[in-house]
């Protein structure tokens, strides 16, 4: 007798959920766990426990048990859970090809010297030159509020709810170079994306990159956008934060949501200590060149209170996933809904390689899903208080 085939909408986010709730029982020490903030665990029960039609866990102000239908799952569930991380481990040995030609996309970039700032620039421009946006994705040119971007939509889809700023060191890179990374978000999120050319160091040092994007931000609530989503990956990330703390200083309304692509926090200068690798190098110069003297404080020792929720996607090899995983424990602790998530890849900034890396194009599509919902839960809210 075949059994009913379980529903399509679980998810492996789901049974991991309840596996780690199950092993803790206690909803605090479980999203601690898996990085999530408690509401969003519970969301994610409540949503198996919806699915499968019955209830898995039984809640009480003082504790957390598993019923019998929970019992029944619990074996279930870890044994699937097993089974696909010895398939994602058998598939790495493949994948080690892939991997191979991320790094020898990178590779260009041992040969240039931090001081050859247009060589930098071009081989940046190269790197990106060699993929291309989603060809369902247009792409045209907008000034917003007086920054010159490009405006990227699926098509039959006018609207622009995403705001991305793109990585570089705060030196180099361009929406045109970026366009295929933030049109290739624009398809998973289902919506149009502002890619601004915010003004680059050293020809334009801090704050005039924050600059344009609170006026990039601005021209998008002005257009009627009511729920906005920022994005950015690498030093574009430490650019999002730093936009999120001038709206937030300014009074001005925050976005409903922001997803942070291998975040680059740390804006100490370079001083008198030698960096001790090639990427060290390029980012302490990129500091250097973006602050010009400045003393800009760490998003990490910044009070975060009140930013929006926050997804936060970095590799497990990538050498600033100390300071991704610093910045989640952060702004979980100033009361920022923060979902961590840790990919299998061992170089920074992977969601770069979109097209042709399966954990990138996973990336790209959890994080498209991320701002999709937020976007959506805010909306809600918004037409409930203005029923109310």
């Amino acid at each position: 007798m075949r059994l009913p085939q379980a529903p399509d909408a679980i998810e492996l986010r789901h049974l991991r959920a309840f596996v780690a709730v199950a092993d803790e029982l206690n909803f605090g020490r479980a999203a601690a766990r898996l990085y999530l903030s408690q509401p969003a665990l519970s969301r994610q029960i409540s949503s198996l426990e919806r699915i499968v039609g019955c209830e898995l866990l039984r809640r009480s102000t003082h504790r957390v048990e598993l019923t019998l239908a929970g019992e029944a799952l619990l074996d279930r569930a870890r044994h699937l859970l097993h089974g696909v991380d010895e398939a994602v481990i058998a598939t790495r040995s493949i994948g080690g090809e892939l991997i191979a030609r991320v790094l020898q996309h990178w590779a260009a970039f041992t040969e240039i010297s931090p001081s050859d700032l247009q060589d930098l620039r071009n081989a940046v421009e190269e790197l990106h030159s060699q993929f291309e946006p989603p060809s369902h994705v247009g792409v045209r040119p907008v000034n917003a509020g007086g920054v010159a971007g490009l405006l990227l939509a699926p098509q039959r889809q006018e609207d622009a709810t995403l705001l991305y700023l793109h990585g570089g060191m705060y030196v180099t890179g361009s929406a045109f170079g970026y366009r295929h990374l933030a049109a290739s978000l624009a398809d998973a999120a289902g919506t149009g994306v502002l890619l601004p050319d915010y003004r680059l160091a050293p020809e334009f040092v801090y704050p005039a990159a924050v600059e344009d994007a609170v006026r990039a931000y601005r021209w998008m609530l002005d257009r009627g956008a009511s729920q906005v989503t920022v994005a950015g990956d690498s030093s574009g990330c430490g650019l999002v934060l730093s936009l999120l703390l001038s709206l937030k200083q300014q009074g001005i309304p925050m976005p409903s949501g922001a997803i942070l692509l291998s975040p680059w926090n740390d804006m100490r200068p370079a001083g008198t200590a030698q960096p001790s690798d090639d990427f060290e190098r390029f980012r302490r110069m990129g500091v250097d060149l973006y602050l010009a003297g400045q003393v800009v404080g760490s998003a990490l020792s910044a009070d975060l209170t009140g930013l929006p929720p926050l997804l936060i996607q970095v590799g497990n090899g990538d050498p600033l996933m100390p300071e991704a995983r610093a910045l989640a424990d952060h702004a979980a602790e100033c009361g920022v809904a923060t979902t961590f998530e840790l990919f299998p890849v061992d170089t920074h900034d992977f969601h770069i390689f979109w097209s042709f890396l399966p954990e990138a194009a996973q990336a790209i599509q959890q994080a498209g899903r991320f701002a999709h919902d937020v976007t959506h839960r805010q909306e809600s809210v918004s037409k409930v208080s203005e029923v109310s």
